[in-house]
């Protein structure tokens, strides 16, 4: 996303994850730098929670940071980190 000319405001970009598979009534919630990963099963949660620190370590192996990268490259890392 570009931000129009003479814009002050710095771009912020976070992922997000909810997972809906929770039977076991527990409260999951998990918090990074620039993520925020809620609900789910113990699984789920762990899973979506490993994905982000990957994806994370990713972005900084490629000196970018999330809210550089377009929507198609962070889907790339996403698929390069489920290999």
């Amino acid at each position: 996303m570009v931000l129009p000319r003479g814009s002050s405001k710095k771009r912020k970009a976070m992922l997000m994850g909810v997972g809906l598979d929770n039977k076991d009534g527990h409260t999951r919630v998990t918090k990074g730098d620039n993520f925020v990963m809620m609900g789910g099963s113990e699984e789920t949660h762990e899973r979506m929670t490993e994905t982000a620190i990957k994806v994370n370590e990713k972005l900084s192996a490629r000196g970018k940071a999330l809210e550089e990268v377009s929507p198609k490259e962070l889907i790339d890392i996403i698929h390069d980190v489920h290999k």
